[in-house]
C-alpha cells in the first residue's frame, strides 16, 4: 500500500474495516472501456464509506463510484480509487400503505423489484434494463418510455450523500433543495449517494402488443395517438427498410400470458445476427440486407404482423441489449420527432429529390460509405410537471413539454468497433443539436463541453456551484468530468490529486494513466 495511505490509515479507527482490493480491472458492460484502479472497494457499511472518503481526501486521491458499468462511456473509469456499492444494497424500511421505501444506494434495480414484489409493490417505471444500481440509474438521468412519467428521479423523495469531507448529508426538495437538485443527477461528481427514499406503487401487470408496419404509418400517427394509445409506448425504427416496431402496454387485471417463442428468436437468431454483423465489419454495404433479413426473421417480412403478451411490469418493460455496443441517445422536443427521423432517413439512405420519401436533410456531412446498424430506439417521457425544487439541474428533458429520445445504437460484434461510428455520430449529433437536443449523460456522445455549456447555460453553472461547495478539492472529479462537464471555470485545489486525466476514445483502456490494448489486460471481475 502507498506509504501516505498507510500513514493516514494508522490514524483512523481500527474497528472500521478498510479492505481495498489490488489489481482489480474495471470494465464497462460493453467492454468499451477498461481501467485498473489503484484500489478497489466494496464497503458494507456507512462507516466504511465515510472512512474511505476521508482517507481519499487526506491522501489526495480521487474517488469514482460504479455500479454495473452499463454506461458505455468512460464515466466510471479511473486509475485512482474505485468504489462499488454492490454489498451496500439492503432495503432499510418499507411502508406497505404509502409505498415509501428507504434503501441503501447500491441495490440493483432487479433486486429492488424483487423485494418490492414480496409486498405487492413495484417501481412506477423502468428503463430498458434492470441491472443498474438505483444510485447509478438516477445519477445519469435514466428514463423509461411513457408520457405519463418523467425520468426515474421523479420518484425520489430524499437522498443521503457522503461528500468529500466524509460527512453524510441529507437533502430533499424541502431540505437543502439545491444539493438535492444537483445530487439527484450528479454524474458521480458530488459524492457517494448512500441512501435513497423512493415512492413505489401497487404492483401491476401489463398487457402489451407490438405491431410491425411501414415507418410512414408510424410517422403519420405521431400526433394522432401514437404516444397516448397506452401508458407505455416505444418504437424501434429501421431506417434501411423504412419499417417500425411499435410496442405499447397498458395495465390489466388479466392473467399472465408468456410472449410467443419461435425457433429463430433464441440462441439461433442471436448467433446468426452476431456473425452477420461481424461479416459487415469487412463488407459494410451488406448492412441493409442484414437489417432486412434479421428483423424479417424475427418479426416477419410482411407489414401488419402483431405479437401480444401479459407480464408483470418488472418483466414487460425490459429488453435484451444483445451485444456490446456504442449508444448515442439525445433528447429533443417530442413534436420534432417526425422531422428528425425523416431527415436522418434521407441522409442515411442518400435519397434523391425524386424519391417520394425525400426531405432536405441539410446535414453538412457526406453519407457516402456510411453504413450503420439498426434499429434506432425511439422513446418518450414528460418531466415538465416536476417542481422547481425537485427538477435536476442537469435534466436533459424538455422543460415545458414532452420529450422524445432518439437512441442511435451501433453494435460491436465480438468487441470490434464499427467502421462508420465517428462519421455517423458526427452527423447524428449535428442534427440533434440543430433540433435543440441534449445528450443522454451516460452515453457515447461526441459533443464537446463547449457545446454543452451553451445547451445548459445557467443550469450547468448552478450545478457546478453546488458541486464545488461540497467538493472544492475535486475528490470526485475524473477525466470524463473534466472533458465534458466542468468547463474552463472549474477550480481544483489538488492538481496532484490523480494522474488519470488522460482522455481516450474508441476502445482504449485506462491503466494507471497509461493506455493499453485489451490484450495487455487480464480481466478480473
Amino acid at each position: 500500500m502507498d506509504p501516505l495511505v498507510a500513514s493516514e490509515l494508522s490514524k483512523c479507527d481500527d474497528s472500521i474495516p478498510f479492505n481495498p482490493k489490488l489489481h482489480h480491472v474495471h470494465s464497462t458492460w460493453a467492454k468499451t472501456f477498461l481501467s485498473r484502479p489503484d484500489l478497489y472497494f466494496q464497503p458494507e457499511s456507512l462507516a466504511e464509506i465515510e472512512k474511505i472518503v476521508k482517507l481519499a481526501h487526506r491522501c489526495h486521491r480521487r474517488i469514482t463510484t460504479t455500479g454495473c458499468g452499463h454506461s458505455p462511456s468512460s464515466l466510471t473509469c479511473t486509475s485512482s480509487w474505485l468504489v462499488n456499492l454492490d454489498k451496500y444494497n439492503r432495503v432499510l424500511s418499507l411502508d406497505e400503505n404509502t409505498g415509501v421505501v428507504v434503501m441503501q444506494a447500491g441495490i440493483r434495480l432487479y433486486q429492488l423489484c424483487d423485494e418490492l414484489a414480496k409486498y405487492g409493490l413495484a417501481m412506477p417505471n423502468l428503463g430498458s434494463i434492470n441491472q443498474q444500481s438505483i444510485a447509478g440509474a438516477i445519477s445519469t438521468g435514466t428514463h423509461g418510455s411513457s408520457l405519463r412519467h418523467g425520468i426515474m428521479s421523479e420518484n425520489i423523495l430524499s437522498l443521503r450523500i457522503t461528500t468529500a469531507d466524509g460527512v453524510t448529508r441529507f437533502c430533499s426538495p424541502d431540505e437543502d433543495s439545491e444539493l438535492f437538485r444537483a445530487a439527484v443527477l450528479s454524474l458521480g461528481a458530488l459524492g457517494i449517494i448512500t441512501e435513497i427514499t423512493f415512492r413505489a406503487v401497487p404492483e401491476f401487470t401489463l398487457k402489451w402488443q407490438q405491431v410491425i408496419d411501414a415507418d410512414s404509418k408510424m410517422l403519420n400517427s405521431w400526433d394522432k395517438g401514437l404516444w397516448t394509445q397506452a401508458e407505455f409506448v416505444r418504437v424501434w425504427w429501421y431506417p434501411y427498410t423504412r419499417r417500425a416496431v411499435v410496442w405499447s402496454a397498458e395495465k390489466t387485471s388479466e392473467s399472465p400470458i408468456n410472449p410467443p417463442r419461435s425457433y429463430y428468436g433464441g440462441t439461433l437468431g442471436y448467433y446468426i445476427y452476431h456473425n452477420l454483423l461481424y461479416a459487415a465489419q469487412y463488407i459494410p454495404r451488406i448492412l441493409p440486407w442484414v437489417e432486412w433479413f434479421v428483423f424479417g426473421m424475427e418479426f416477419g417480412f410482411s407489414n401488419g404482423s402483431k405479437t401480444q403478451a401479459i407480464q408483470p411490469s418488472r418483466q414487460a418493460l425490459l429488453m435484451n441489449c444483445l451485444y456490446s455496443q456504442y449508444v448515442n441517445e439525445w433528447a429533443i422536443p417530442l413534436h420534432k420527432g417526425p422531422e428528425a427521423l425523416r431527415r436522418l432517413s434521407s441522409w442515411l439512405n442518400q435519397l434523391l429529390p425524386t424519391d417520394p420519401d425525400y426531405v432536405p436533410h441539410n446535414i453538412p456531412f457526406s453519407a457516402k460509405d456510411v453504413w450503420v446498424h439498426a434499429p434506432v430506439e425511439v422513446r418518450v417521457s414528460d418531466n415538465s410537471s416536476a417542481t422547481p425544487n425537485s427538477r435536476p439541474y442537469l435534466d436533459p428533458t424538455v422543460e415545458d413539454g414532452p420529450t422524445l429520445y432518439l437512441n442511435a445504437t451501433l453494435y460491436r460484434p465480438y468487441y470490434h468497433d464499427p467502421p462508420s461510428r465517428r462519421r455517423y455520430y458526427e452527423a447524428f449529433e449535428w442534427l440533434m443539436l440543430e433540433l435543440g437536443g441534449r445528450p443522454h449523460w451516460a452515453k457515447n456522445f461526441q459533443t464537446t463541453g463547449e457545446d454543452l455549456e451553451k445547451i445548459y447555460g445557467n443550469q450547468i453553472q448552478q450545478w457546478r456551484k453546488i458541486r464545488e461547495r461540497v467538493d472544492p478539492d475535486g475528490v470526485f472529479v475524473g477525466p470524463w468530468h473534466r472533458q465534458n462537464i466542468l468547463g474552463n471555470g472549474s477550480t481544483l485545489s489538488h492538481e496532484e490529486i490523480d494522474a488519470d486525466s488522460t482522455t481516450v476514445s474508441d476502445t482504449a483502456v485506462f491503466f494507471r494513466g497509461t493506455v493499453l490494448t485489451k490484450n495487455d489486460v487480464t480481466e478480473e471481475e
